[in-house]
């Protein structure tokens, strides 16, 4: 009987193990931000994240990191991708400040995007500027990151870029709620139903690589969809996402990543698709 009981319980302990075991790394970035910085004066910019904690380690050592500069000589154009299907739904959302940019956070998902099968959740959206990802070397003023991750932690990133010009209509039906976060030093600001589809596309091509989260813990295997098109802002919207966080820095945009030898795709519609 006794060793009946030790077998019992080592195949119990040895299940327990396993379910432990298979369960995701965390895939999360950092939702407090004032551990790191951009300024490489400070001893926590972005060359030093991969030694502020263990687990920040891919920031140095990773080999896939994001962001990357799309150089046409370097981009497969493929058709076989298939159009970026936005299934997203209006949900409740909040502002956080985390420090060095504005998350708009979905309560509970808003949606989803399909990607090769994989559901993948729309959780939040934030903006660096300048530009993370630069398209033939060329940086521009605004990028959004729309993360998106999968119930078994896989993440995916639908990044548009911004250019000076016409004002941005997503943001400027944001406008009085980052006006508000600007004015006060609360963390997390309720703005109710926010409509995802309003963050406007207005391209079928986009590029597709795969790369890791732009701020620690730098996790890789993202599967990055970046909009070919290039859309416009004001300066007045660039600045608002810029005051509103209170960290006294001009600038929230990690520097370029080696590519080593990593595939970059542009899809683009075929004339039978179209």
């Amino acid at each position: 009987m006794k060793l009946e009981t030790q077998f019992l319980f080592c195949i119990f302990f040895i299940n327990v193990l396993v379910l432990h075991s298979s369960r995701p790394a965390t895939s999360q970035e950092v939702d407090d931000e004032r551990e790191f910085d951009y300024s490489e004066k400070s001893g926590k910019g972005p060359s030093q994240w991969g030694e502020i904690h263990p687990d920040w380690s891919l920031c140095k050592d990773g080999s896939m990191q994001s962001p990357i500069d799309l150089l046409n000589e370097r981009v497969e154009i493929v058709s076989r991708l298939g159009r970026l299907n936005r299934n997203y739904r209006p949900s409740n959302a909040t502002l956080k400040n985390r420090g060095h940019d504005m998350k708009l956070e979905w309560v509970g998902g808003a949606g989803y995007i399909e990607i090769n099968g994989t559901q993948y959740v729309l959780r939040q959206s934030h903006w660096h500027s300048p530009s993370e990802h630069t398209i033939n070397g060329r940086r521009f003023d605004l990028e959004v990151h729309m993360v998106h991750e999968s119930s078994d932690g896989k993440v995916a990133v639908v990044g548009i870029m911004y250019t000076i010009g016409r004002p941005d209509s997503f943001l400027s039906s944001m406008r009085q709620h980052l006006s508000t976060v600007a004015g006060n030093r609360e963390e997390v600001t309720e703005v109710g139903i926010v409509d995802p589809k309003n963050i406007k596309i207005g391209s079928r091509k986009y590029y597709r690589y795969i790369g890791s989260l732009t701020i620690p813990p730098c996790t890789q295997n993202v599967v990055w969809t970046i909009v070919r098109k290039v859309r416009t802002i004001t300066r007045e919207q660039v600045r608002l996402l810029r005051v509103a966080v209170h960290d006294e820095s001009e600038t929230n945009a990690r520097p370029l990543q080696p590519i080593n030898r990593r595939s970059v795709h542009l899809y683009r519609p075929s004339e039978v698709e179209d």
